[in-house]
Order: C-alpha cells, then sequence, then structure tokens
C-alpha cells in the first residue's frame, strides 16, 4: 500500500495554483532581500516619474504591500479562480488574469494623469518642473514638501501601486458572469447572495469609493473598475467568439 503525504494544492488547477505560489514567493523575497527596495523596483510607478520602469505593469501585480492584503488577494484568487480555470483551461485563464492584472494598471495610470492635470491647475510650471525633476528623490528620501499643492502633486507623480487586486476584480467579473445565479455567503450577511448581485455591488462601491476619493484609503479603486472593465470587455469577446465557432459558452 503505497502513502502520500498530504498536499494542500493537489487539487487546484495548475496556474491558480502558481499564480498563488509566486505572489507568496514575492511577498518572501520582500521581507527577506531588505537590502533591496523591491517595492520600489518591482511596483507600479506613474510614467513621468523618475521610479517608472516599463515592467512595472506586469510586476506590480505580484507585489503586496502586507500579509493581509496578500492573504485576501490569494484567497480570491483560491476560491474563484480554480473555478474558471477549470470551465477554461490553463491557457485562457492565464491570459485573462494578465490582461486584466496590465488593464488595471493602464486605467490606474489614466487616473492618475488626470489628476494629475487637475493637482498641476493650481502650480506655476517653474514649480511644476521642479517637482518633476527633484520630488522622487525627496520621497525616497522619507520627505516630502510642506506646502500641501506640492506636496499632493508630488505624491500623485511618484506613488507605487501595487497589489494584485485589479485582476482579483476581473476574476470576480468574470465568476459573475460564468455563474450568475450561484449563491454566496458574504461576511457579515446572514444570508446568500447571487454571484451576479456580489459583482455589481462591489462594482457600485468602488466606484463610489473612486469619485469620493477616499485619499486616506490607500486603496487604488480605479484600478479594481480596470480590472473589471477590461474583464467584461474579453468576457464578452470569448462569448462572441465561440459562440461564432459553435462552441457553447457559460
Amino acid at each position: 500500500m503505497n502513502q502520500r503525504g498530504f498536499n494542500p494544492f493537489s487539487n487546484i488547477p495548475v496556474v491558480t495554483k502558481n499564480l498563488i505560489i509566486i505572489n507568496v514567493l514575492f511577498w518572501l523575497a520582500t521581507m527577506i532581500m531588505t537590502k533591496l527596495d523591491l517595492t520600489e523596483m518591482l511596483g507600479l510607478h506613474y510614467p513621468a516619474s523618475n521610479g517608472f520602469y516599463l515592467h512595472q505593469i506586469i510586476t506590480y501585480m505580484f507585489m503586496h504591500g502586507s500579509l493581509s492584503h496578500l492573504f485576501f488577494n490569494m484567497f480570491a484568487v483560491y476560491m474563484f479562480g480554480r473555478m474558471l480555470e477549470s470551465v477554461w483551461g490553463t491557457k485562457r485563464f492565464l491570459t485573462y488574469y494578465m490582461i486584466t492584472g496590465i488593464g488595471a494598471g493602464l486605467v490606474n495610470i489614466l487616473v492618475a494623469y488626470v489628476r494629475i492635470k487637475v493637482a498641476e491647475a493650481d502650480l506655476s510650471p517653474d514649480v511644476i518642473t521642479e517637482i518633476y525633476r527633484e520630488g522622487y528623490g525627496i520621497l525616497r528620501r522619507g520627505m516630502n514638501y510642506t506646502d500641501p499643492a506640492r506636496g499632493q502633486l508630488n505624491i500623485l507623480i511618484n506613488s507605487i501601486t501595487v497589489g494584485a487586486s485589479g485582476a482579483v476584480f476581473g476574476i470576480l467579473l468574470a465568476f459573475g458572469m460564468l455563474f450568475p445565479n450561484m449563491q454566496l455567503y458574504i461576511i457579515p450577511l446572514p444570508f446568500p447572495v447571487k454571484a451576479k448581485y456580489m459583482v455589481i455591488g462591489y462594482g457600485i462601491i468602488e466606484l463610489f469609493a473612486g469619485i469620493v476619493d477616499m485619499r486616506g484609503d490607500n486603496v487604488a479603486h480605479f484600478a479594481h473598475l480596470g480590472g473589471m472593465l477590461f474583464g467584461i470587455i474579453l468576457v464578452l469577446y470569448w462569448r462572441k467568439k465561440d459562440r461564432d465557432n459553435g462552441r457553447y459558452f457559460y
């Protein structure tokens, strides 16, 4: 009789499993490699920032700001991603995850651009040029401008976005479209909610939070919406493509 050790990943599809492992490894590397600021190197900067590199549009989605941030994102990938991968297969699911994550980053940059232009309206061209030139280094030294308008513009230009939340919201969107009537329990609600209503609810909450601009919550709400936007475009495209090819689409 062969005895095998317990493997918690044995029933998880390959892409879902490896996405979780990769994200955990990135987190551990951030904790262990303290002499390297991996968040600074791999987190997404605004393109006009001195800290921006093209690879960040991909690497940012594997970085996380805290253990709880990592846990809740990976828990969502585990709960919903494995079901999508089981239906779609590994190639389509991985494509979807990456496109929604990149799309979320692009939307976040677009929203940052709008906010930056609004903030620049209150400052002179010379001051704006100085902030673009010197602001990144000032923040890197743990400081910022004492003038609120200059400080806010510097944060908008040189802040860092990290996390898989954009791709996760894309996963939630797809789950709600593929399994709209599945009953889900959402803490702290004492009753089940259909998946389609959960997705609509999350979308409304993120849109409201983004419009109100809750600067103190340190959450990229429009990046979440970006993941959902790219997600619905991709799901509808695949749905039409599969129907045109005579295949049944969930």
